[in-house]
């Protein structure tokens, strides 16, 4: 069973009702995995805080359509019912094309949708919009719930769209204060660092249990059409010869995941333990080393202008990954994690603090988005990833620009088709604003672990010639 929840717009209201539904389903005893279109990475943190399970991406564009359904289908596989929450609004897609967009999703998946439209401020009006949605191109929407409305008004709603649209009204939410999430320049703060987040959810979930018809919602979730193993199945395509499900590596990647850094993509995680990585996780605001038994190191996305005194004070950590890294160790970073990588980072009160200094250039903090929108990157240089002229599409999401933001890449805006130069890659670093997702070409995932393998086994050489 699975069902997505999809939205009129951005601010409708959805990632609250999809959690308050996650919520009142693990009260269900229901066994729920939890998706989120599109390559947000704040709204997953919401999902697993309810679900307390992983929660995965869903992006046409980065995955490509066949890793969407290798996704899903390999996590839905022992789950009762999976919950897809949408992004922005239900065909807001790339540009004024609705490619990449929710419906697509939805679409490509073949799963039911069901529409959050806000009622606040509204009447027959209401019918006029939800009929454009119902109207504009062929989807998967097959039931409507309101937001914003009261116990009182739903009866009335519910007789007025149903006599009008035909379509099934299964609830409503009504407004809760108490429950609002406060937002920041990346979207809404993350579940970690909301301390009554427990209480806000029991909220959500208690007025959800009482106001939307679970009972009906389980019956559209059990129409989705069953995923094919055999006709969606992803193959890698990383060695023929060699069983995708066994570790044929095995190395120690150790991943920077702490408030400062905390946007990943789980199933880039999953795909480089499927290869054989042993995942381990480390603090660059509380630990000041690293492991000697690393072979790898993960430097995620996230608020490292936010932590920048703590992570500027420690100089260990700086000097100790420099010393790691000056003798071949593998470094990948994005967008956060390239800033921590550079000499300093200015945040938008002008203060400077001095970063781990890895590669060169100075990151400084704007008031905008910077190169907003899905890109093309191509390879200009062989580097530890991929070989010159390889591909991989990417997301760039960021408030900051840096005197130094690499040309070892051409990015091209799959918007519009403008072109800049981007990431700094060599033999052991690829580091740089974009955000991929390694299901869009599993070889970087491979070359990644042969990366690190390479310099575990030279450093390995290295101890026995000095023994």
């Amino acid at each position: 069973m699975r069902i997505m929840i999809a939205g009129t717009g951005s601010g409708c209201g959805k990632t609250m009702i999809t959690c308050a539904i996650l919520s009142v389903l693990k009260r269900k005893n229901k066994n729920v995995v939890s998706f989120k279109c599109g390559p947000d990475y704040i709204d997953p943190m919401f999902h697993t805080k309810v679900t307390q399970m992983e929660t995965y991406n869903l992006d046409s564009v980065l995955m490509g359509e066949n890793g969407v359904r290798y996704s899903l289908q390999t996590h839905t596989q022992i789950c009762d019912i999976a919950v897809i929450e949408g992004v922005m609004g239900l065909y807001d897609g790339i540009g004024d094309k609705s490619k990449a967009s929710t419906n697509y999703l939805s679409q490509i998946t073949e799963t039911p949708v069901v529409l959050i439209v806000n009622a606040k401020g509204k009447s027959l009006s209401l019918c006029a919009e939800i009929e454009g949605f119902l109207n504009f191109e062929k989807n998967n929407v097959v039931a409507i719930i309101l937001n914003r409305i009261t116990s009182a008004a739903f009866p009335f709603y519910k007789q007025m769209i149903e006599n009008n649209i035909g379509i099934r009204v299964i609830g409503f939410m009504p407004e809760i204060p108490e429950a609002q999430i406060e937002s920041r320049h990346l979207g809404l703060l993350t579940a970690n660092e909301i301390s009554n987040i427990q209480n806000k959810i029991t909220l959500l979930a208690e007025n959800a249990e009482k106001s939307i018809s679970f009972e009906t919602l389980l019956e559209l979730a059990a129409n989705a059409k069953k995923i094919n193993e055999t006709n969606f199945r992803f193959n890698l395509n990383i060695n023929p010869n060699i069983d995708f499900q066994k570790h044929f590596y095995s190395v120690n990647l150790y991943a920077a995941c702490d408030d400062a850094f905390c946007f990943h993509y789980e199933d880039n995680y999953q795909l480089l333990k499927n290869l054989g990585a042993m995942l381990h996780f480390f603090s660059p605001l509380r630990d000041h080393e690293i492991p000697e038994n690393a072979d790898g190191l993960i430097f995620c996305g996230g608020y490292p202008e936010l932590y920048a005194t703590k992570l500027e004070k420690n100089t260990a950590l700086h000097e100790n990954i420099r010393y790691y890294y000056n003798r071949g160790l593998p470094i990948y970073a994005e967008c956060g994690g390239f800033m921590y990588l550079q000499e300093s980072l200015t945040d938008i009160h002008g203060t400077q603090y001095s970063m781990s200094g890895i590669i060169r250039g100075h990151a400084q903090m704007t008031d905008r988005l910077q190169d907003f929108g899905y890109i093309k990157l191509v390879a200009n240089h062989d580097n530890m990833l991929c070989r010159r002229g390889e591909t991989i599409n990417a997301h760039s999401f960021h408030y900051s620009r840096s005197s130094y933001e690499g040309n070892d890449f051409t990015a091209t805006k799959i918007s519009n088709g403008n072109s800049y130069p981007c990431i700094v890659a060599t033999k052991n670093i690829f580091a740089g604003y974009p955000h991929i997702h390694f299901l869009g070409n599993p070889k970087f995932a491979e070359r990644l672990i042969k990366t690190c393998i390479r310099y575990r086994n030279k450093i390995k050489k290295k101890q026995i010639v000095a023994k």
